[in-house]
């Protein structure tokens, strides 16, 4: 039954999805009340997030210890791969995250992707491909939590790039919108080519490409050291680590709540997923664990510091996603998978909060500039409270989710830096620890900030009566808010804990994922400096932005250090000269042989063409001409053989 139920897990949003996609467009100019396509395609996008939570709670209440079931699909000379389903704790928390998330997008979207506030102005005619395309989402991630072969995860997470390509370029309006779904279809693709190439390593070296098969067998160091580094290519592109982190903010011109699903639940969660599903491989291989610190490090403080100098509301969340995806692969490097997936949770159910947040504010005030805001508290209070909640979770404020969380990871990084517990070098958990400790400090800064510009003061521009959103908006707010708040708690049950640790890891009674005493002080402190640096700023001259405190380094954190640019420089322009070169060559050489032969044949035929026009006598004196040479030659070579 277990089986069943971990097969049916993406097999119900997949159907809805598929079902959704037979629907034909909205009637362009239909309102609500009109528009039965859009009716339907509600019914089928919630039904299927709702089927498919319902089943990854039952998975959770009933998985204890790892269930697997398997059977062969294809067998290609003794290379496996398998059909089946890899179910333990971890994978039935993950899908209930995923399918929460989902859910509560695929409501909050019916009111948001309208034309206007209310139920009887124009909607959205692309809506019911739109709401296909989130259960085709949530179906891929799903494969993604619960297979039992790399092969069939493969098919997940490639299905998980098609489709953010074609949400983020759902609203054909904002010219910056198709530009940014193939800037993230390719950046992704480029780390999914040495994902493709890991997966293949380690099939072809264990004879199978079961995730059991893979992890049981015994690789040689050279190969599992190969196969994990360009595992880790694959992750670096899906959870935007350094240096491909850069298709993540410009994914912000899709609809809010394709941002929310992105960045708290799907694609950003899955590379952080798929390391601790290969665990035992990475633990195996302390060298990938310090490349991973290096990078973690490098992508927590990124991800910070570029958020301090964002005007775009839904760009600073977006950069702290990044910083945040730090914090996991960094537990990852000092050899907490737990803590890891601890903070991939507690950051599903905040981030979520603070983008729906961030729509019912750009769905009120229409702009999603901080600069043109400000003085909402009052008008949208509901909006203000689950905001707070989602920016102190994101900060670590005691007790919400994100301080159990974040703490966990900076307690398991300064154990590896001080004792040298974790299988990576100590060097690496101090790497991690300090940038750990520095984005702390950095993230309370740029919440505050957040907070300041967007709902307290006085307005800065005059907006159109902002109130608190629609039913269909509050309420996923409303719901996710508690987990933001509460989440944290669950750390302290075993029921929990049990399930987030790995059946390699040491017994639940070994470790804890909430970690209490002395250490937590100096987060805190940092917390608290943090936010009183950025309360201060804005307390002197409340219509100023606190980020011109930064001086010369703004322009440089506005543009995230010229990342962009420099791949610009070195990756987009020669790649796009190279196909120049590649395409004057095909056309001029290639092409132009083909055609050169074609034009030699034509030419030839019309000179023999020419050669065979001629009038009646000359002709027939022709041919008894060269009959008369074929016969002397015949008698001449006839008389002359013995």
């Amino acid at each position: 039954m277990t089986g069943l139920l971990g097969a049916a897990l993406p097999a119900v949003p997949l159907v809805a999805g598929l079902t959704g996609l037979l629907l034909p467009p909205s009637p362009k100019g239909a309102t609500t009340g009109e528009d039965r396509a859009r009716r339907a395609a509600t019914v089928l996008g919630v039904a299927g997030a709702a089927g498919a939570l319902l089943i990854a709670v039952l998975l959770l209440v009933r998985v204890g210890d790892p269930v697997e079931t398997s059977t062969t699909w294809i067998d290609l000379g003794g290379l496996r791969v398998t059909l089946g389903v890899r179910l333990d704790g971890a994978a039935a928390l993950v899908a209930v995250a995923v399918a929460a998330v989902a859910l509560a997008v695929q409501v909050y979207s019916t009111a948001y992707l309208r034309r206007g506030p209310h139920d009887d102005v124009e909607v959205d005619h692309r809506y019911p491909p739109y709401a296909a395309q989130i259960s085709l989402f949530t179906a891929a991630m799903l494969v993604v939590v619960v297979a039992g072969d790399l092969v069939m995860l493969l098919v997940g997470w490639e299905v998980m790039g098609l489709c953010s390509y074609l949400l983020i370029a759902h609203d054909r309006r904002l010219p910056e919108a198709p530009a940014a779904a193939m800037k993230a279809f390719l950046v992704t693709r480029v780390g999914d080519v040495g994902f493709l190439l890991g997966i293949a390593l380690l099939g072809v070296s264990a004879g199978s490409f079961s995730i059991a098969d893979v992890l049981a067998h015994d690789h040689s160091t050279g190969t599992l050291t190969a196969a994990c580094l360009l595992l880790l290519a694959g992750v670096a592109g899906k959870s935007a680590q350094f240096p491909l982190h850069t298709w993540l903010p410009d994914a912000m011109a899709g609809p809010t709540p394709i941002s929310a699903l992105i960045h708290a639940a799907t694609m950003v969660a899955a590379g952080v997923y798929a390391v601790t599903r290969l665990w035992p491989l990475f633990v195996a291989t302390p060298a990938v664990l310090a490349v991973l610190g290096v990078l973690a490090s490098v992508t927590l403080l990124l991800g910070a510091f570029a958020a301090t100098a964002q005007d775009d509301l839904k760009r600073v969340l977006a950069w702290s996603t990044v910083s945040q995806l730090g914090y996991m692969t960094g537990a990852l490097a000092v050899g907490a998978p737990a803590a890891a997936l601890f903070h991939l949770l507690t950051h599903a159910a905040f981030k979520a909060l603070l983008f729906l947040a961030a729509g019912a504010v750009i769905h009120a005030v229409g702009t999603t500039l901080m600069s043109r805001m400000g003085g909402l508290r009052r008008d949208m209070p509901v909006t203000f409270w689950c905001t707070v909640i989602g920016l102190g979770a994101l900060a670590g404020v005691p007790p919400l989710s994100g301080f159990w969380s974040k703490d966990g990871v900076l307690a398991v990084a300064q154990a590896a830096a001080l004792d040298g517990a974790g299988p990576a070098p100590a060097w690496v958990g101090w790497l991690v620890w300090l940038a750990g400790l520095l984005g702390v400090v950095v993230t309370a800064w740029y919440a505050t900030r957040l907070l300041l510009r967007t709902f307290l003061g006085e307005r800065r521009m005059p907006l159109l009566h902002p109130h608190d959103p629609p039913a269909a908006m509050r309420w996923p707010v409303l719901l996710l808010a508690v987990p933001a708040a509460l989440l944290g708690l669950a750390g302290f049950t075993q029921f929990f804990a049990h399930r987030l640790f790995l059946p390699t890891a040491p017994a639940p009674g070994e470790q804890v994922l909430v970690h209490l005493g002395p250490a937590l002080l100096l987060p805190t402190v940092l917390l608290l400096a943090g936010a009183a640096l950025a309360w201060t700023g804005w307390r002197r001259n409340p219509a100023a932005d606190p980020a011109r405190a930064l001086g010369p380094l703004r322009p440089v954190f506005t543009t995230a250090f010229r990342l962009d640019d420099v791949q610009q420089a070195l990756v987009v322009h020669p790649t796009i000269d190279l196909a120049w070169v590649a395409q004057v060559g095909d056309e001029m050489v290639v092409a132009g042989v083909v055609k050169g032969v074609g034009r030699g044949t034509v030419g030839l035929g019309g000179v023999l063409a020419a050669l065979h026009r001629a009038a009646l006598p000359r002709a027939a004196a022709a041919v008894l001409a060269g009959a008369l040479l074929v016969g002397l030659a015949a008698v001449l070579l006839i008389g002359g053989a013995p």
